[in-house]
This record gives structure tokens, C-alpha cells and sequence, in this order.
């Protein structure tokens, strides 16, 4: 049986229902499309930047105060422009966020930074570039456009596996293809 599977949301337990939302409504430009009280208690709110889907992000009244170890790794935005993560960057340092990091991977030039209950999140842009992962090498975004994209470029061109990012994606076609018939051959 042959299928389509794309990401559509994700959903996440939260401390400071009031904190949260108005982080990612105020600073990230999310609207809230929903809200209410969940069946087991609680509340829940839904979070959208794009009409076409209901929401993007959950979040859920109940996470527990006092956790050792925050299950979320990170939540990856990508952005439009250099110049908007640069806007995001200036403005989360006047938000006085913790840990602002500017990277590049290679394959994209990010920010990394923690939200209100420090959860990390990226705010990215993708490259013309790809590089074997993990890559991550700090950048200077006071730099002008063609400096950075120059010391991006001359950084990741010396490295094994460099390709252009056309190329890479070729790759990916292929191997996701033969991961699917593979799939439908053994599922018979």
C-alpha cells in the first residue's frame, strides 16, 4: 500500500499556560485558533501561523514543576529571510532569552536560543549548501550578507561529503523511493 506522510503539529505539555502563549503569539507571530478546557482536566491551547492548518503547536496545562530532563530536544522554525532571522536574533536579545547561539550547520544558518520554560528552539535558514551532519560552527550575523554567506561557503566547501544542496536532495529522492518499495515488497 502506497502513501503520502507529512509532519502536521506537535503538542507539548506546558507550566505557564499565560507565559507560553504569549511568548509564541507576541514574539513568534503564532494566533491562537482554539482554546478550552481538556476532558482530563486542564487547559489547551491551539497555535497557528498558517491558515491552512488548524495548528501547529498544542500546548497542554500539566507539565510537572520540578523535571530532571526536558523530553523536547528542540522545535525548528524556518524563517523567510537573513533578514528576518536577523530580526528574530535583535529581538530575542532585547526579550532577554537565555543562550542565544547563531550557527551555521552548513546546510542551514540558525539561531538557537531557549523559550519561557527553556525548551530549545531554532530559527532557520536553509543554504544552498549540504554537509554531512552533525555541523555546527558559530557565525557572526553582524556580518554583511555576502561576508557571512562567504565564510559559510568557504567553511563548508573544505569538508567530506560537501555537495551542493540540489544534489543532496536528488540523493534523498532516491533513497526515500527505495525505502518505500522496499517497504511495499515486504509488507506483502
Amino acid at each position: 500500500m502506497k502513501f503520502s506522510l507529512s509532519f502536521s503539529h506537535v503538542g507539548f505539555y506546558v507550566k505557564s499556560m499565560k507565559t507560553m502563549v504569549n511568548f509564541y503569539t507576541s514574539f513568534l507571530g503564532f494566533v491562537v485558533s482554539d482554546f478550552g478546557q481538556r476532558a482530563v482536566g486542564g487547559e489547551i491551547y491551539f497555535l497557528t501561523r498558517d491558515p491552512s492548518e488548524h495548528h501547529q503547536l498544542v500546548f497542554a496545562s500539566g507539565r510537572p514543576e520540578n523535571l530532571s530532563f526536558n523530553m523536547i530536544n528542540q522545535l525548528s522554525f524556518r524563517v523567510d529571510s537573513l533578514a528576518t532571522l536577523r530580526l528574530l536574533y535583535s529581538g530575542l536579545q532585547s526579550y532577554s532569552m537565555k543562550e542565544i547561539h547563531p550557527v551555521t550547520h552548513g546546510n542551514a544558518l540558525s539561531v538557537y536560543f531557549h523559550d519561557p520554560e527553556d525548551n530549545r528552539i531554532e530559527l532557520l535558514i536553509d543554504t544552498p549548501w549540504y554537509v554531512p551532519q552533525p555541523h555546527r560552527v558559530p557565525v557572526d550575523l553582524s556580518l554583511a550578507d555576502d561576508d557571512l554567506w562567504l565564510m559559510i561557503e568557504q567553511g563548508v566547501k573544505k569538508l567530506p561529503g560537501f555537495m551542493s544542496q540540489s544534489d543532496w536532495l536528488m540523493q534523498m529522492k532516491v533513497k526515500i523511493a527505495a525505502a518505500d518499495k522496499h517497504r511495499l515488497t515486504n509488507s506483502i
